[in-house]
């Protein structure tokens, strides 16, 4: 669990505008400053996940925010330079409001924000915390960590949102985490002097003063080597013991939540990811993948979209065609998928299958133009139902399509060479289409049998197998004892008679 939601955090980081492993590292502090506060245990360990999870609701008011100040990243992250309270708060956010906008338009805006926006700003605040303790929940992370983050705005002078409480009614770890993640970005920023003024600047007003005083008189031990410190190992071997170790179906349904906070980011896309993994396992199955690649074809498609985060809303939710600054921008959300989940071993399994949905056949897709058989029989499942998903849902800038229409449209990138029509196929008769049967295979052999076939006839060993197909050499070894078993023969050269034989290698199933 600890992982899961360290990684989530990376998430969290593209949310808020900041560089990875920002919350990491504010995670490393907020340790530090627990310990030197001689916070007990429970404590400290609500410390770890308060810090983790505390800005991961940002992505829940994406839309709002990007309505008001154009870019919602930016904005967050200039955020971080002023005490958002009072006049600096007006301040600031008039600085932003309508930001991209002409002159005109934006002194429009100014004006509605100081009629109605704050008090929608402040709901968006409160609708952060509301996701989070959401998040939490589903997470299995207990009663104080979900309060304890439904203070993420409160502030010690109470001027905070709600506004409900101040001062030590704040909970400890709230407190603590609050002055790490702003000392994180100053100390990045401008180093250690400037962290410990700011904090100065905003002691008995935003911060615990106690815990100011604490920081300030011992800055250089709480922020020592915090820029060559490897993040994700210290936060994670602190944390073996601060979460059960996850079942097979428990982290599946940890990656369900994933997906759902990435559909947060624009309200037009709210059950994607979950819809896009229930066609991707339905064509999954119907194509006779083993129980293995459907179960990570699953996971990839519920977690597809999560470097999406990454994008500003107001290019997601834009009505009208995207620049070519947004489209590059758009370009790059599959590559910070894979980055999210880079770290450990078994995520950035899912995480390289996942950044792959936008690649095309003929490479014409994103964001590495990969193309034919460097694309997996997953991946091109998860492309096509990807792509039928999000045509069956409006979008800013056009109405969703009907399914006969979109069925229509997944076809003719078939015939483009851009989608594999097994694929598109298996994906349309899990959305309920009626589709042309293709003649049984020979034996009994499944679409991947049958592949693996034509390539160990070709005489490939089980590695280059398994890296023209993007999967493990033990799953190829049990795809060829099966071939084997099917089709009656123990030696290449038969199982190559077998393939010619059948037509398997004329009809191309190679690629």
């Amino acid at each position: 669990m600890a992982e899961l939601v360290a990684a989530l955090s990376l998430a969290t980081d593209l949310g808020l505008g900041q560089p990875q492993e920002h919350v990491l590292r504010q995670t490393v502090i907020a340790r530090r400053l627990a310990a030197a506060a001689g916070l007990p245990d429970e404590q400290q360990t609500a410390v770890f996940y308060v810090s983790l999870l505390a800005w991961v609701g940002c992505v829940s008011d994406s839309h709002e925010l990007a309505a008001w100040f154009g870019d919602d990243l930016r904005l967050r992250a200039d955020s971080y330079e002023v005490d958002k309270a009072g006049l600096p708060k007006v301040r600031f956010a008039l600085s932003h409001v309508g930001e991209g906008t002409g002159s005109v338009r934006r002194l429009t805006m100014i004006g509605r924000f100081l009629t109605t926006g704050p008090g929608r700003v402040a709901r968006s605040m409160l609708g952060h915390c509301q996701t989070t303790g959401d998040i939490a929940g589903r997470l299995g992370l207990g009663d104080r960590v979900g309060r304890a983050l439904q203070q993420a705005f409160e502030r010690w002078d109470g001027k905070g949102v709600p506004g409900i409480c101040g001062g030590e009614h704040i909970d400890s770890a709230m407190r603590v985490v609050q002055i790490a993640d702003d000392a994180e970005v100053f100390h990045r920023a401008y180093g250690v002097e400037a962290a410990s003024e700011m904090l100065r600047s905003r002691r008995a007003t935003e911060f615990d003063p106690a815990l100011v005083d604490l920081f300030r008189g011992r800055a250089g031990e709480l922020l020592d080597g915090l820029g060559e410190v490897d993040a994700w190992d210290t936060v994670i071997s602190a944390g073996r013991d601060l979460g059960p170790e996850l079942s097979e179906i428990a982290f599946t349904k940890v990656l369900r939540v994933f997906g759902d906070y990435a559909d947060l980011k624009s309200p037009s896309w709210l059950g994607h990811s979950a819809g896009v993994a229930a066609l991707a396992v339905g064509a999954a199955s119907r194509l006779g993948l083993p129980a293995g690649e459907v179960t990570l074809v699953e996971r990839a498609a519920l977690v597809h979209d999560l470097g999406a985060i990454g994008v500003s809303a107001g290019v997601w939710d834009k009505p009208g065609p995207l620049s070519a600054a947004d489209k590059e921008r758009v370009r790059m959300h599959p590559y910070l998928t894979e980055r999210t989940l880079a770290r450990p071993a078994r995520l950035a399994e899912i995480g390289a299958l996942a950044a792959q949905h936008h690649e095309r056949l003929d490479g014409s897709g994103y964001p590495h133009g990969v193309r034919g058989d460097a694309l997996s029989l997953p991946a091109r499942v998860i492309a096509a139902a990807d792509a039928y998903h999000a045509m069956c849902e409006d979008r800013p800038n056009r109405a969703a399509f009907s399914t006969p229409d979109a069925a229509s449209a997944l076809r003719n990138e078939v015939a483009a060479g851009r989608l594999d029509g097994d694929a598109v196929n298996a994906v349309l008769a899990a959305a309920g289409h009626r589709v042309r049967r293709r003649p049984a295979l020979p034996g009994g052999l499944t679409r991947r049998e049958a592949e693996i076939l034509v390539l160990m006839a070709r005489g490939l060993s089980n590695k280059e197998m398994a890296e023209r197909l993007s999967v493990s050499v033990r799953t190829v070894r049990s795809h060829v004892e099966h071939v084997y078993a099917k089709i009656g023969v123990s030696a290449r050269g038969a199982a190559a008679m077998f393939a010619m034989r059948h037509g398997l290698v004329d009809t191309r199933i190679d690629v």
